[in-house]
């Protein structure tokens, strides 16, 4: 455990860390189904909704990058979800009121960090733009022609590799600065610059079993659009609950005043 000026505390996780959180996350969610499961609902009617809009609309496209860029929004969506953890934690039963409305939320720190994550996502939208002009001059209008062209032309490859590198160092940046952070800023005394700072020292002192944290993170996330965001439901409060418990591993004493 480490401590830099004005910063909390940082632990030294092992490999099992990211296994335990899913465990008590999903232990957590059925000690408060009603309220975490209605939380996921709600976001998964609405995912449904907007993707159906863009299919309608003939913007195929978009409904596939906006489904892909939805990791760099989910911690943002998930305070609810961490207030939730916060009051299991205490020994409290969360409310559905409780968990929609998270008075420690809206502040101004919180709202920085939302605009942040904004910016970081518009800007990963206008690179997948820019990735998939660059790979063909054709606009493709439905997600049978998209696919085609991705996977059984060179070009399409090509689109896939670039956008996957690019696509996943931008996602694992952010990732480095929001992974303890939005659960850290549910503390009132807690400023969104020392939150990002004591998120990047997390990852970079436990490098690898962050990194996988975030590899099951991302693909449980990404793997619901295979359900038609139905299974956000019961994935995307099981992953907020065990992020609650990341932090709380990561980040065990007090927070500085």
């Amino acid at each position: 455990m480490e401590a830099t000026g004005g910063l909390p505390d940082v632990a030294t996780i092992d490999w099992n860390a990211p296994f335990r959180w899913l465990g008590g996350g999903w232990r957590d969610l059925w000690r408060a189904p009603g309220p975490c499961l209605t939380y996921g609902l709600i976001l998964a009617l609405i995912s449904i909704a907007l993707s159906y809009a863009l299919i309608a609309s003939d913007a195929e496209f978009w409904a596939l990058a906006l489904t892909c860029g939805f990791v760099f929004v989910a911690p943002m969506l998930a305070m609810g979800l961490y207030e939730a953890g916060r009051r299991l934690e205490l020994g409290q039963k969360p409310t559905l009121g409780e968990i929609l409305v998270v008075r420690g939320a809206f502040r101004q720190d919180v709202a920085y960090l939302g605009l942040f994550l904004l910016l970081i996502y518009l800007f990963w939208g206008r690179i997948a733009q820019i990735v998939y002009g660059l790979s063909t001059y054709h606009l493709h209008r439905t997600v049978g022609d998209f696919v085609t062209f991705a996977l059984n032309t060179s070009d399409g490859h090509t689109m896939l590799m670039t956008g996957t590198v690019a696509g996943g160092a931008i996602a694992f940046l952010t990732y480095c600065a929001v992974v303890v952070s939005a659960p850290m800023l549910l503390d009132e005394k807690t400023s969104v610059f020392a939150a990002i700072a004591t998120s990047v020292r997390a990852v970079a002192d436990n490098f690898g079993p962050m990194a996988l944290w975030a590899v099951i993170v991302g693909t449980l996330t990404l793997a619901t659009a295979a359900t038609a965001f139905l299974a956000l439901t019961v994935v995307f409060p099981w992953l907020g609950l065990a992020s609650w418990r990341a932090y709380r591993e990561l980040v065990p004493g007090p927070l500085p005043a």
